[in-house]
């Protein structure tokens, strides 16, 4: 069955974030990049205003987006238009991250590192940057065997935790729970591979730009 086109009345925006979502249903990795640069900054907003931590609302933006990935052949253009879509499904997350902090102990890690103490904020600034973000960049970075050596660069732990947030859909607490891990270490790992591997694929972005130019 044929989706259903967007009404003739929607915005020029509607229309374009329609489109990309359609193109991410069907599997489309840039798409799905040019998507997070449209509505990452405002899907921010949302979450943050659920979600006062900015940590926690860092993480939330993630599953966000996996979400998105993951459930885009579901968007139907009859029933609400891309961006009440999306910030649906951001409100949701939001929600759904203070239920579980309700109802969770908080876990601290029992792992420490003297390179933990200092560089935790500079992260959380970068993830919701205005420039790509670690998904856009995934999504741009098309070759294979490129994401497979920025993922070898990862350590064992950290490849796991990505797999099973970004693949499974996993919150980091599920995560946590199925790692028998402490929350703050798998939040650590995943905070730190992501920015490892941003800067990998960054650098294969940059180098096949060149390349082309």
């Amino acid at each position: 069955m044929a989706r259903p086109s967007p009404t003739p009345d929607w915005s020029d925006r509607s229309r374009e974030l329609a489109q990309l979502l359609a193109r991410c249903g069907l599997g489309d990795r840039a798409a799905f990049g040019t998507l997070y640069e449209r509505t990452c900054a405002h899907l921010f907003a949302v979450v943050l205003r659920i979600q006062r931590d900015r940590a926690q609302a860092e993480d939330i933006l993630q599953e966000v987006y996996v979400n998105v990935w993951r459930s885009a052949q579901g968007f139907d253009a009859a029933q609400s238009q891309p961006l009440t879509w999306l910030t649906s499904i951001a409100r949701h997350r939001a929600i759904d991250s203070l239920r579980r902090a309700q109802t969770q102990p908080q876990l601290q890690s029992v792992h420490t590192s003297a390179d933990e103490d200092h560089d935790e904020g500079n992260m959380l600034d970068q993830v919701a940057a205005d420039d790509p973000g670690p998904l856009d960049l995934l999504g741009r970075a098309s070759d294979a065997r490129e994401l497979a050596r920025c993922m070898a660069v990862l350590s064992a732990a950290q490849r796991q935790c990505l797999a099973l947030a970004f693949f499974d859909g996993l919150s980091h607490a599920e995560v946590a729970t199925r790692l028998r891990e402490p929350l703050g270490t798998v939040k650590s790992w995943v905070r730190r591979a992501l920015l490892s591997l941003r800067a990998c694929l960054d650098t294969a972005v940059r180098r096949d730009a060149g390349e082309k130019a």
